[in-house]
């Protein structure tokens, strides 16, 4: 195709997708940090004409809509759900409360974008699926890792064979002990393995390509956050072995000291491959920035650091009046999946079952002292 011929094929394109765009009407279920960025991004999305949105604070919600300029907003989920404008539903609600709006969500016949994990529970994750598929629902979970630039070009890789077949691969995060006490005070239930190496065991599933686990064994070490009053391990390992005897190794640690430069995940990724192998650095340390003024922390409001890893934060960042990162990454995509059907990569509520299943069998070994074999008994 000559370069007018490509032009014309650009322009014919972008013609197609401008006119064939559904009008969206996003329900935002949960005010907190993370629907506050969906709410933004969505304001900012050419397909999207209304938003409404709830939490179980009214207040919360009230700022929000004057914030992004929704058109309605309530301290009623159900409320923000049933809304005839609204056709798609975010639900970023606290972990614990996932299931009911989307429920209801799919109950309603309008696609959801959940964040992770889908539930917190195998039963709860199960009664969602079964929903799902009674009514072909379209859900997805917000493993926003799938979508920071490194890992989606990691998977391009694998796609095109690079790196042969993987046989093995390692990831391991840390984090400060400030960010795991907020999380508990947020849910007592959360642990540094379900609520953070979540991440990283979904991305290992996606990356590896389809293939079952077969047995977890795990070891965790208690420390800091035992002595502040949580019944969780500082340190935590994993060994995940694939049906098709693919090994890796997970590891987490959220006792870091309090003003550790990181604002979010510091991570390292390692994929081995018959043909190739891949490192990905995550740790952020080449992007060091020290000021005198004090940085804020992308999840703590009242918490500043003078040293910081740039880019360190996990949802992303603001730059000049934008968000740019992970979350925002995923969230455009999948708006664009539902105003113009374009494919995006974001997790199947059937893969998140299967990484919230991963956790747990982490966590029963870490108790039981004994190798967990999947799938795990009801």
């Amino acid at each position: 195709m000559g370069e007018g011929g490509e032009g014309r094929w650009r322009a014919d394109r972008l013609r197609r997708c401008i006119i064939e765009r559904k009008p969206l009407g996003i329900g935002v279920i949960g005010s907190g940090r993370i629907g506050t960025l969906r709410a933004r991004l969505a304001a900012g999305h050419p397909a999207v004409q209304f938003i409404a949105v709830s939490d179980a604070d009214p207040a919360k919600a009230r700022d929000l809509a004057e914030k992004v300029g929704a058109q309605f907003h309530s301290g009623d989920n159900e409320e923000v759900i049933a809304r005839p404008e609204v056709n798609a539903v975010v639900v970023s609600t606290s972990e614990g409360e996932h299931v009911a709006p989307i429920l209801k969500a799919i109950e309603s016949g309008k696609p959801v974008l959940v964040e992770k994990p889908i539930a917190l529970t195998l039963a709860d994750a199960d009664r969602v699926i079964q929903a799902i598929d009674k009514s072909a629902a379209s859900v997805r979970v917000g493993y926003s890792r799938r979508y920071k630039d490194r890992y989606l070009i990691a998977k391009e890789q694998i796609v095109q064979g690079r790196v042969g077949r993987i046989v093995g691969g390692a990831a391991r995060l840390f984090n400060s002990r400030s960010q795991a006490i907020a999380v508990f005070k947020r849910n007592r239930h959360a642990t540094p393995v379900v609520d953070a190496l979540t991440y990283y065991v979904d991305l290992m599933n996606w990356l590896v390509g389809g293939t079952g686990l077969a047995e977890i064994y795990a070891r965790g070490q208690t420390g800091v956050l035992k002595a502040a009053g949580y019944e969780v391990e500082d340190v935590s390992y994993a060994i995940l072995t694939y049906t098709d005897g693919t090994v890796v190794n997970l590891g987490v640690s959220y006792a870091l000291p309090e003003k550790y430069p990181a604002l979010g995940h510091a991570a390292r990724v390692e994929l081995l491959g018959t043909e190739g192998v891949m490192i990905l650095d995550d740790d952020h340390t080449d992007q060091l920035m020290y000021s005198e003024k004090g940085v804020p922390h992308v999840y703590l409001p009242d918490h500043t650091v003078n040293m910081v890893f740039l880019q360190s934060g996990t949802p992303g960042d603001w730059a000049l009046g934008e968000f740019w990162g992970p979350i925002a990454n995923e969230t455009r995509a999948w708006l664009d999946h539902l105003s113009m059907g374009k494919p995006c990569v974001l997790a199947t509520p059937q893969e998140a079952r299967a990484t919230l299943e991963a956790t747990l069998a982490i966590e029963h070994s870490i108790a039981s002292g004994r190798a967990v074999t999947l799938p795990l008994a009801g």
